[in-house]
């Protein structure tokens, strides 16, 4: 409705046409609020299984991250020790037989650069993988050579004792950083899901509330337009007057209140 024609509208078509729209209201609401509290009371149980199933993905993105992160801080330890142990053999002599291969690769330098490379670096997944997997060939190509220098030489076994502890912490860290990277995968759909069923359950109820506010006041606005559109605007009970009675007196070709108002004025001061 444009708003010539809504300045049209008599004051008691308006009070009609809201005194209709509330008994309207006041019939559909009831059904209107029991099909939104089969649909929340449906919601319910959807949004706590979405909810459970998110919070035990998380769990387990956190449990293989602690693993990780554990196994990382025992590896990293002990690639410290490897380190000195290969100091003090070298200054006894005990290294110089070393494999040309394993001085050329350098292994403990390498694990270090790539472990430092991880740990400052903002790097992907794609990225860090690769790393990984360096770091796994490096161990493996000098996983026979460090079998054959146990048994020959003696004064190597806790170097060796504290490279297979640091082998076996890289890989259960390298696996864990796989399975957390599966969990966060499968996370990243059960979050989503959660998030719309959260967002739809609050929608619900929000249009329930506001139904049951509009319902609660629908009694008293049907008592309320049906006085004015029976006994016109005014209020007796709170003393207000008909606004309408000034309007309605002009459009009959009397004065206004503002013309009676003066004229009064005048009589009283030539009194």
């Amino acid at each position: 409705m444009d708003v010539e024609r809504l300045m049209e509208v008599k004051p008691k078509e308006l009070a009609e046409g809201l005194l209709a729209r509330w008994k309207a209201l006041e019939e559909q609401l009831p059904n209107v609020i029991r099909n939104l509290e089969v649909e929340e009371e449906a919601l319910v149980p959807r949004v706590k299984r979405a909810v459970e199933a998110h919070r035990t993905a998380n769990e387990l993105v956190a449990e293989k991250k602690k693993e990780r992160d554990s196994a990382k801080a025992i590896a990293r330890e002990k690639l410290s020790e490897v380190k000195g142990s290969i100091e003090v053999l070298s200054k006894s002599g005990g290294m110089v037989n070393l494999d040309p291969e394993w001085k050329k690769v350098k292994l403990l330098e390498e694990l270090e650069n790539i472990e430092s490379t991880i740990e400052t670096s903002a790097l992907d997944h794609k990225e860090e993988g690769k790393l990984i997997a360096r770091r796994r060939k490096l161990i493996e190509q000098n996983e026979k050579w460090l079998k054959e220098r146990r048994s020959s030489n003696p004064e190597m076994s806790n170097y060796l004792d504290s490279r297979k502890i640091m082998v076996s912490n890289f890989k259960t860290s390298e696996y864990a950083h796989s399975r957390m990277l599966k969990a966060v995968e499968k996370a990243q759909p059960l979050y989503e899901k959660m998030v719309e069923l959260q967002s739809e359950i609050r929608d619900t109820r929000r249009q329930l509330d506001r139904a049951k506010e509009l319902y609660s006041q629908s009694s008293d606005a049907i008592v309320l337009w049906e006085g004015k559109v029976s006994t016109g605007f005014g209020d007796e009970v709170s003393g207000f007057d008909d606004l309408l009675v000034d309007m309605n007196r002009v459009l009959s070709g009397g004065p206004s209140s503002f013309a009676s108002r003066k004229t009064r004025k005048r009589k009283e001061e030539e009194e």
